[in-house]
């Protein structure tokens, strides 16, 4: 019998209409796929989520984590600042704990009505996690 993979799902609330969308076509599609999702942390902004995703990649219970969030331009640079920084951070998680974590984060550089055109991507986030996680799995088998 295989064991259901679990997952984490960490989630912005800034652009809560959005956001909140991209989390309920998440779940869907995570149980399409037959993933289970065995926590949901929000959290205020996407540069507040390494902490959440660190210590749900601590857990011995979750396999992968997907990250949702919408960065929309303001009148500044800042989208970019946060885009960058919390990329770089989520990439070096998944690597320091050899779990993984999709980007599910549109942005930046993107207006409101580009941000909710792009809600359905929350379900590759979760499909990319699913996939490298059963890539990773399968590799382990046949060392």
């Amino acid at each position: 019998m295989t064991k259901k993979m679990n997952i984490g799902i960490v989630v912005s609330e800034f652009n809560y209409d959005i956001t909140q969308m991209m989390l309920e076509r998440a779940k869907e599609h995570a149980s399409f796929l037959g993933a289970e999702v065995g926590e949901i942390v929000h959290v205020p902004g996407v540069f507040d989520m390494p902490l959440a995703i660190k210590r749900l990649l601590k857990r011995d219970d979750i396999d992968g984590v997907v990250t949702l969030g919408a960065v929309i331009q303001g009148e500044t640079k800042h989208d970019e600042t946060v885009m960058s920084h919390a990329a770089r951070k989520i990439t070096d998680l998944a690597l320091d704990f050899d779990k993984p974590v999709s980007l599910g984060i549109t942005g930046p550089g993107m207006s409101r009505m580009q941000a909710q055109k792009r809600i359905e991507r929350a379900k590759n986030a979760v499909e990319s996690v699913v996939k490298l996680y059963q890539k990773t799995t399968d590799t382990d088998k046949n060392k």
